[in-house]
């Protein structure tokens, strides 16, 4: 349970990576600010962390700015999407088969512990399948972990370097009023905690995603929401990765991080390569489906989507679909790797 003192100067050390990441013009200044302030801190040593409601927050605000970005232009794009999908499975498990092998050789991971590590996302759901099959936790968190922070400091920056500014942010428009925001925001916690009850995957931010896609959809709930509000969830959503790195120990970061990055950059190249095809094939917008594309979780990518103003909807939409085909895949390949020799 994270304590009053760490939470005060994890949100502060966010505040000020955020403040100093805007005053440079970095992409995505209020999440990657934070997110780079608070990993070196607690390399260095420093206690941080987020409370699990404050962390629920940030989620349900997340997923009700990601619902104001549905629009009928991007529901039309769900007839296109199955293609677009079926090439995000095979990218998936192209990357994890390569990760695996990789971890299994060149850093000489076990057999269960490499496929664990070489998981994309769903962290939660492999850190506790770890501790049930007597897999090597810290190295598999260590390789989580860097992969998470790779991409929330280095994706903005290749967006960015793309040369593509994004049409899809959250449309001009006067800030919700307070009943409606009381509405869909109640109604949101309660369907995220009933599909948390379900173990759905990302539960909170689906369901304030479902609940705002539809009264914005449908001109129930018109209105964004007021920016200070977004801003905040995007710093703490910041502090909430960096604090990742908690309790540590630097002399073992080396090794695992080296594995960490080098299973990022391959999954980050099977990423494109889909997310190209897909871009070649149906003419979508290529920096949209990167970030769709990108080995990352769904609350990050969609974040920087909506700071970068792509399609965030479009984005949560393959990450949610990601996370459900990988609860489905991770328990058969964890079978498959329980015939190897040794954990």
């Amino acid at each position: 349970m994270t304590d009053v003192r760490s939470t005060i100067s994890t949100l502060l050390l966010a505040v000020a990576g955020a403040a100093a990441f805007w005053a440079l013009g970095f992409p995505a200044a209020p999440l990657t600010g934070p997110a780079a302030f608070v990993s070196v801190a607690t390399l260095l040593g420093m206690r941080a962390g987020i409370p699990d409601r404050l962390r629920d927050g940030i989620f349900v605000v997340l997923g009700l700015s990601i619902g104001t970005t549905v629009t009928p232009e991007v529901i039309g794009l769900v007839v296109t999407l199955p293609i677009s999908l079926a090439v995000l499975v095979a990218t998936l498990l192209i990357s994890i088969a390569l990760n695996r092998l990789l971890l299994r050789r060149a850093f000489g991971f076990a057999p269960m512990t490499a496929l664990l590590a070489a998981t994309p996302g769903h962290l939660s759901f492999v850190l506790g399948l770890s501790d049930d099959l007597k897999a090597d936790i810290p190295r598999i968190a260590l390789v989580q972990s860097a992969r998470v922070v790779l991409l929330t400091l280095l994706v903005p920056v290749i967006i960015a370097a793309w040369g593509v500014e994004g049409t899809a942010s959250v449309p001009d428009s006067p800030p919700i009023g307070p009943v409606p925001f009381a509405i869909i925001a109640a109604l949101s916690l309660g369907l995220g905690l009933l599909f948390k009850r379900l173990c759905v995957p990302a539960a909170l931010l689906l369901g304030a995603i479902t609940v705002s896609a539809a009264g914005h959809g449908t001109g129930l709930t018109p209105g964004a929401l007021p920016d200070w509000l977004t801003t905040a969830a995007f710093v703490g959503m910041g502090g909430l990765i960096g604090s990742r790195f908690t309790g540590l120990d630097i002399r073992q970061l080396t090794g695992a991080l080296l594995a960490g990055v080098v299973v990022t950059l391959i999954s980050c190249l099977c990423a494109a390569l889909g997310a190209v095809l897909v871009s070649v094939t149906l003419g979508l917008p290529v920096a949209e489906l990167l970030l769709a594309f990108a080995p990352g979780g769904v609350e990050i990518m969609a974040a920087i989507a909506i700071e970068t103003g792509l399609g965030a909807a479009v984005v949560a939409m393959h990450h949610v679909f990601r996370l459900l085909v990988l609860s489905a895949a991770i328990p058969v390949l964890v079978a498959r790797a329980g015939k190897a020799r040794g954990h």
